[in-house]
């Protein structure tokens, strides 16, 4: 069973495993972190110390590493972590060979939600993708996976790749529209949270229904070509915008219509 942690990264991924470890009974023993000012910050958060020097680095069941995609080979790299020990990255889109290969048990331990300082969230509902060199390890990370969420699937590289691509579609690039609307409203002289109702019902459906394009409603799911034809005239300054609103305009009437 694991009882200790050490957490590499001092992130929002960081901050959020260590709010998460204790409360399912896994001790944070150290937060082991470059940036001294955040590093403390999380260390708080855990009840633990921090370090940035390798040769002080804590001992325990499993080093959680919640660093950037490009940095985990080059933070990992010089550790010295016991044989025994686990060694997990929480990267969607990364392999488990991101992980340096004199760690004899890697894996990866990815949970699939966004994640901002100072923001909590609810560990039990995050579905975890997980993955290991070997089945001991895999049985290993899939106990602290269970622990923390009741949602825990195995995965190879390839699929949690997909998934993190989802992940992007899903999240990243439906917040960056939420920013787009925010600026049209503003240039309707109307506030943000005018929006926040359609957005929460929208997400809401979504989830509901478990087809997002079986909900679909807008102009371009009913192929209302009259305020399709305005809209785009209101975008006749911004090129960028107009490609965005006829590409996705596209891409739900095609693939709500193969429904019709």
């Amino acid at each position: 069973m694991t009882n200790s942690a050490v957490i590499i990264g001092s992130g929002n991924v960081a901050e959020a495993f260590a709010r998460a470890l204790p409360a399912c009974g896994i001790e944070v023993r150290q937060i082991f972190a470059r940036n001294a000012g955040r590093g403390e910050a999380v260390a708080a958060l855990a009840g633990c110390g921090w370090t940035d020097d390798p040769a002080h680095l804590a001992a325990a069941d499993i080093y959680i590493t919640a660093v950037s995609d490009s940095s985990i080979g080059s933070v990992l790299d010089p550790l010295t972590i016991p044989a025994t020990a686990v060694v997990v990255h929480t990267a969607g889109a990364q392999p488990v060979e991101a992980i340096p290969a004199h760690f004899a048990r890697r894996g990866v331990l990815y949970p699939l939600q966004t994640f901002t300082a100072g923001r909590k969230v609810d560990f039990g509902a995050i579905p975890f993708f997980i993955e290991a060199s070997d089945p001991a390890t895999l049985a290993a990370i899939r106990e602290v996976a269970s622990r923390l969420s009741c949602h825990v699937f195995d995965s190879t590289s390839e699929s949690r790749a997909e998934v993190h691509l989802a992940g992007v579609f899903a999240c990243n690039f439906v917040n960056a529209l939420y920013g787009i609307g925010q600026e049209m409203m503003a240039r309707a002289g109307a506030p943000f949270e005018g929006l926040v109702p359609l957005i929460v019902e929208t997400a809401r459906k979504a989830a509901d229904s478990g087809d997002p394009a079986a909900v679909q409603t807008g102009p371009a799911r009913r192929h209302d070509t009259t305020t399709m034809q305005r809209h785009i005239a209101l975008l006749d300054g911004n090129g960028r915008l107009k490609n965005i609103y006829e590409l996705m305009s596209q891409e739900i009437w095609e693939k709500t219509s193969r429904r019709n």
